[in-house]
């Protein structure tokens, strides 16, 4: 049995794109896969606080030396990390803000890239701990970035993604993103179905 984090960032609810495609996604994931469990987070609606100074001190000290205060402080980033750790697959829905990830997202990242958790370091620098885990990020933009776009060159969002759980140990990363949802419904409607017919073709390979 298979355990899925399904995680959506979109502050918009209905009108969601990323939403809707996720969302078609695990209904259709357990349509053929019944067993698996999804566990289901919305950060969009019920974010994920930022790391403050009280968490940095806390995280770089080791556990013996850790004061009350200093565990209440990592409380929630240990239940995301741990969450994180025991699903084997993730589902990650993000909108496009601003050209990169929404801040509850960037939130969520801090939260759960964590020396001794999720990554280590020593003399011979850093070295990613999550071993074995896939990621589908399914995104939501309003025009294309592709290199023949005039917007090329300007997706901060995958980049940084990518580095994130690259970073972390996470090799197999998938993308779908439904682009040029801001210009006409020709264009979105055929960007939809064709993150659609992108989440069959992972579905029947995932």
């Amino acid at each position: 049995m298979t355990r899925i984090l399904q995680i959506d960032s979109s502050a918009r609810v209905k009108r969601s794109k990323s939403r809707i495609l996720s969302h078609e996604f695990i209904n259709a994931w357990k349509a053929s896969h019944s067993e698996d469990t999804i566990v289901y987070r919305d950060i969009g609606q019920n974010p994920i606080p930022h790391i403050t100074e009280a968490w940095i001190a806390a995280d770089f000290s080791p556990p013996e030396a850790q004061t009350p205060e200093m565990i209440t402080a990592l409380q929630i980033s240990n239940e995301l990390v741990d969450e994180f750790l025991s699903c084997d697959r993730c589902v990650f829905s993000l909108p496009m803000y601003n050209f990169g990830v929404p801040s509850v997202f960037k939130a969520y990242i801090d939260q759960i890239v964590r020396v001794n958790r999720t990554f280590s370091v020593d003399e011979s620098g850093f070295k990613g701990l999550v071993q074995d885990k896939k990621i589908l990020f399914i995104t939501a933009r309003g025009v294309g970035y592709a290199s023949n776009s005039p917007y090329a060159g300007w997706d901060c969002q995958e980049p940084q993604l990518r580095a994130a759980f690259n970073f972390i140990g996470v090799e197999d990363l998938q993308f779908i993103h439904a682009e040029n949802l801001d210009l006409g419904d020709e264009m979105r409607e055929r960007s939809l179905t064709e993150a659609r017919e992108k989440i069959q073709q992972i579905i029947a390979n995932w």
